[in-house]
């Protein structure tokens, strides 16, 4: 099978670019100059979510599905620093070449991923190669890449289910508690900053792991739905994800699975 990679970033503000672009004295502290950009980020457009770029990379997580089955990973801050989070995401993708499945990876995960690996210096030839030029080593990335918008090499769900109307999307908790499926588990996006805060980092690690696979199991179903999969092997994929976090380590798997009543799909 042509290997699939679920993935969802987790940020914090970029305190250091913060402090650079508006020269803040040195006495203010992280969640002085985060609150600062929060403040005058809500004045300009009426919430504190900030410009992309200002987003710092603390985690990526992947559910990653291929013939050797199924599994979870992640690549996280402190343990890695923000370059290298990103560039091993980037590589993995250069070694595997795998279908990118993401819920609005196409309007958050991947832009951030975008600003955030240029300021680093990440390469990521595979992922750019769009089948032009000489340095392209792959004619039909031109017709199926990773940047085109209606191209399948990465499936943004949200976009796509949406039919790339914005007004039609949908919250991956929502659509995944609808279907059965566990949602969010733990805690949420707005939290992850004074989650940070209080160095309680593997909680972050945790929550965006549950993430990955609350969007894997809603490609399955949506793989049922075009015709990818039949019924019976939609049911052995939701089979196969709940044997593998039953034995998988991590509390967060034993609340996952205490969400997820055992039923198929309809």
């Amino acid at each position: 099978m042509v290997p699939i990679l679920v993935f969802d970033i987790e940020t914090i503000p970029d305190v250091a670019g913060l402090r650079n672009l508006n020269d803040l004295p040195a006495e203010l502290s992280d969640d002085e100059v985060a609150e600062l950009a929060f403040q005058q980020r809500r004045a300009q457009s009426g919430n504190d979510f900030l410009p992309h770029y200002l987003h710092k990379v603390v985690t990526i997580s992947c559910a990653f599905r291929s013939d050797a089955g199924f599994k979870v990973f992640s690549l996280s801050a402190p343990e890695l620093e923000e370059g290298a989070i990103i560039q091993r995401f980037f590589d993995g993708l250069e070694r595997l070449t795998p279908v990118l499945v993401s819920w609005n990876g196409g309007g958050f995960d991947l832009p951030v991923l975008h600003y955030r690996g240029l300021m680093n210096g990440v390469s990521a030839p595979r992922y750019w190669d769009q089948g032009e030029g000489d340095f392209s080593d792959s004619r039909e990335f031109k017709w199926n890449n990773y940047v085109s918008r209606y191209h399948s090499r990465h499936t943004d769900l949200m976009d796509l289910l949406a039919l790339f109307q914005a007004r039609a999307s949908a919250p991956l908790d929502a659509m995944a508690k609808l279907m059965g499926f566990p949602g969010k588990v733990g805690m949420a996006g707005n939290l992850v900053w004074p989650t940070w805060q209080k160095g309680e980092y593997a909680k972050i690690r945790d929550y965006c792991e549950t993430d990955v696979v609350n969007t894997y199991l809603v490609y399955n179903r949506f793989r049922l739905m075009r015709g990818e999969i039949t019924r019976e092997q939609a049911d052995a994929e939701e089979t196969l994800i709940r044997t593998t976090l039953q034995e998988t380590p991590g509390a967060h798997w034993q609340e996952f699975l205490a969400e997820w009543p055992a039923r198929m799909v309809k």
